[in-house]
C-alpha cells in the first residue's frame, strides 16, 4: 500500500496516513513533530523501508488530517494512534516519535503498552509547561495574520545556524510545512503539550526504549532526554551533535541508531 489514505476516529476526526515498505516486515509507526506532517520522514524512507513496513500519519491538526477547533489532549492524540492501529488490524508496532511525536510515544507506552513493541523517543520531553509559554503561543497562533513569523521561530529552534545561513532545500521544505499548518491545529496541539505531565508515570514504561537527543537542542534539551532515559528502566540514551530535527540534520547517523536498536528485536 502506498499513497495517503484516511480513517475517521471515534470523535469524528479524519486522520491522514500512509504505509510504505514490504507487507511481510514488522510495522514501524512514525509520529511527527508539531507544525510538520508525515513528510518530515521522507528522507528516512529509503533506509527504513528496507527492513520495516513503515506507517506514517499526520497528527490531528496537521497536514492532511482534520484540525478541530479547541484544545486537544495527549490522551486524544494517543488514542488516535490506537484507533489507527485498530483500523489497520495491527496488533503491535515499533514506534518512533520526534518532539510532539515523542510525547505521544510515551503516552502509548504507558497507557497502551500491549500495542508497542520497541519505543524510540527523539528530541522530546515528558513535561514542558514550566519552560515554554504555551498560552502565549496559542494566542499568537490564533491571532497571527499568517504563519511567517511563527515559521521563522521554528526554523531557529529546529536547525543549526549553518543550515539557515544560505538557501537550503530541507529548511525550505520544513518552513513550508509550518506555513501550511492550520493555526487552530497548532493551537490545539500546544494545549495538549501545556496540559501533560508524564515525568513520574514514564517509570511504568516497560517497552525496550531508545532515547535520542540533540546536544544543541534549545527546546527539548539534552537534559530532558537524559532524564527520560534515567527514568525508564534499561533505556538507552544517544546524544547527537545536532539540534532538533535530527532525522534530517544528521540523517545517516540517526537512521543507523534506529536500525541498530530495532534490529535487537529479532535477536
Amino acid at each position: 500500500m502506498s499513497g495517503d489514505r484516511h480513517f475517521t476516529t471515534a470523535d469524528g476526526c479524519r486522520i491522514a496516513y500512509r504505509i510504505d515498505g514490504p507487507d511481510d516486515r514488522p510495522v514501524l509507526a512514525l509520529s511527527n513533530s508539531i507544525a510538520t506532517n508525515l513528510h518530515m520522514w521522507d528522507r528516512s524512507m529509503p533506509a527504513l523501508t528496507r527492513s520495516f513496513r513503515v506507517l506514517r500519519y499526520d497528527t490531528r491538526g496537521h497536514g492532511g488530517s482534520d484540525a478541530p477547533v479547541g484544545a486537544y489532549s495527549m490522551d486524544r492524540l494517543g488514542r488516535d494512534v490506537v484507533e489507527l492501529l485498530d483500523h489497520l488490524a495491527i496488533d503491535r508496532a515499533h514506534f518512533l516519535g520526534l518532539s510532539l511525536g515523542g510525547f505521544i510515544g510515551q503516552w502509548l507506552a504507558i497507557f497502551a503498552p500491549d500495542r508497542i513493541d520497541r519505543l524510540i523517543l527523539s528530541n522530546t520531553a515528558p513535561y514542558l509547561a514550566s519552560e515554554l509559554p504555551f498560552d502565549d503561543q496559542i494566542r499568537a497562533a490564533l491571532a497571527a495574520p499568517d504563519m511567517n513569523g511563527i515559521a521563522d521561530g521554528f526554523m531557529r529552534n529546529w536547525f543549526p545556524a549553518a543550515m539557515l545561513a544560505a538557501p537550503n532545500d530541507i529548511v525550505d521544505e520544513f518552513r513550508n510545512m509550518v506555513l501550511t499548518t492550520p493555526p487552530r491545529g497548532l493551537a490545539g496541539c500546544y494545549a495538549a503539550l501545556r496540559d501533560v505531565d508524564l515525568r513520574r508515570v514514564i517509570s511504568l514504561i516497560a517497552a525496550p526504549t531508545l532515547v535520542i537527543g540533540g546536544e544543541s537542542d534549545t527546546v527539548t534539551r539534552a537534559r530532558h532526554s537524559a532524564d527520560i532515559a534515567a527514568t525508564i528502566t534499561d533505556a538507552k540514551l544517544v546524544l547527537l551533535h545536532g539540534v532538533h530535527i535530527l532525522n534530517v540534520e544528521l540523517a545517516d547517523r540517526f537512521n543507523r541508531e534506529v536500525a541498530r536498536f530495532l534490529a535487537l528485536s529479532a535477536t
